[in-house]
């Protein structure tokens, strides 16, 4: 049976108020951050295809609060929150949305292919459902090398039905490789409703024939996410094997910049935003619990802010890349 959670303030004294501004801080620059990124892309600056997190913040602070140096992460093309959580410069992740040298990837991967070995963080991938072989075998270099990291592989409910989801949950359960496999459920795998997509779509339950640990949770909650985080690493930390959490959560924009994203009501939105927004929920709870005030609210939105405009204008005065690094980075040595 699936764990299911999902709480709006802490059932665990230990999460701490400081612990939560943190969060806080987390997702409002992720939030921030990206509707910059979608200023910038209306304004002709970002090129190609930009798949926005606004809405998700809390999967992913949530669970990367409860990683490790060493640990290593993988995702989608819906990845710049998933680089901003694992520590990378908003500035260098700005540039690679522009194309501009001084991004991850020197301007050549642009919004869906950026890389950084340092954070640990091994990208965000185009293909559907392409990451989680490769997250599978990040936890395999993980158990080979005896280092103690684990692997985070986060994919969406669309990719859930992709036949090598289920290879790689063979592989992991039967050699109990340290992996943690994260649907971030949104409720849309492009523009068709989960409902109409899966025969079964209560998605944590597809581990159970494999004997993983599942879980759901509560997305929308960043509290509940770390909590559950906090015991899913602690499953794999300790030598059982993956765990499988679908993280029900909800994305605000279309599915790219480019949709229109007609195939819902606007009174669905419109729910979404006002009784299930992460922020805001977590910012009712830290000053129901007197935890912070608006002036600490206030200064925090001014860094955040300032952070987000200084990643922006790096963006846009960076050098473009030398033609001559068309050749370059082809292939890395290990």
């Amino acid at each position: 049976m699936a764990t299911k959670r999902g709480s709006t303030k802490a059932s665990n004294a230990s999460v701490e108020s400081k612990t939560l501004i943190q969060f806080y801080r987390d997702m409002l620059l992720i939030r921030r951050f990206e509707e910059r990124a979608g200023q910038l892309y209306g304004m002709g600056l970002i090129g190609g295809f930009c798949h926005l997190y606004i809405g998700q913040e809390a999967v992913v602070v949530g669970l990367q609060a409860c990683a490790k140096k060493g640990d290593s992460v993988i995702t989608s093309y819906r990845d710049h929150g998933h680089m901003l959580a694992c520590g990378m410069d908003p500035k260098g992740v700005m540039a690679e949305l522009t194309g501009r040298a001084g991004g991850y990837s020197k301007g050549k991967g642009g919004s869906m292919h950026m890389f950084s070995r340092e954070t640990g963080f091994y990208g965000g991938h185009g293909i559907v459902g392409a990451q989680v072989p490769i997250g599978t075998g990040l936890a395999f270099a993980h158990k080979y090398k005896n280092d103690g990291g684990i692997s985070f592989s986060y994919f969406g409910d669309g990719a859930a039905n992709q036949g090598q989801i289920y290879e790689s949950f063979n592989m992991a359960a039967l050699w109990k490789l340290p992996a943690i496999y994260v649907i971030e459920n949104n409720k849309y795998g492009m523009g068709t409703s989960v409902q109409r997509a899966s025969a079964s779509p209560e998605l944590a339950k597809r581990g159970e024939p494999f004997g993983m640990k599942t879980m759901s949770i509560d997305g929308m909650s960043v509290i509940a996410v770390y909590e559950a985080g906090q015991e899913a690493t602690a499953h794999v930390r300790a030598g059982k094997g993956p765990v499988l959490m679908e993280v029900n959560t909800y994305r605000y924009r279309g599915h790219s910049m480019s949709d229109p994203a007609k195939y819902r009501t606007k009174e669905e939105l419109q729910k979404m935003r006002e009784q299930f927004d992460p922020i805001d929920r977590l910012r009712a709870h830290l000053i129901e619990m007197k935890a912070i005030d608006e002036e600490t609210l206030k200064a925090i939105d001014k860094e955040i802010k300032d952070i987000v405009t200084e990643a922006a204008e790096f963006s846009q005065t960076s050098p473009e890349p030398d033609p001559s690094e068309l050749w370059t980075d082809i292939l890395v040595a290990a």
